[in-house]
């Protein structure tokens, strides 16, 4: 399995990013997809999900900013972020479950200039 995520960068606060997150080696319309955060010195912590049947869910702090979609056809998972603010800076991490195990992208950095 294979995560490859990409898309990051440095914008100002209120600004707009998209990453997105190429997966291999599984049957990628069959898993839920999530993408995480961390920011330095806190834990990872979740940001949004998508199901296989396209239910989203989203932690309370991007709620309304941020929107999270799938491709199944070219196995992308892909995170809008608008309206970015400083507290959005963090790397930023794909992740599959499959096979009993959690599979990481190597993820990429978001920072928000106020």
């Amino acid at each position: 399995v294979q995560l490859q995520a990409y898309g990051g960068g440095l914008v100002q606060a209120g600004g707009s990013l998209r990453l997105s997150c190429h997966a291999s080696g599984i049957n990628f319309g069959l898993h839920l997809l999530e993408w995480y955060r961390q920011a330095p010195g806190k834990q990872r912590e979740s940001v949004a999900s998508i199901s296989s049947g396209g239910s989203t869910d989203y932690a309370d702090s991007v709620k309304g900013r941020f929107g999270i979609s799938r491709d199944n056809v070219r196995r992308t998972v892909t995170l809008q972020m608008n309206s970015l603010n400083p507290e959005d800076t963090a790397v930023y991490y794909c992740k599959v479950t499959t096979r009993g195990r959690d599979f990481w992208g190597r993820g990429t950095q978001v920072t928000v200039s106020s």
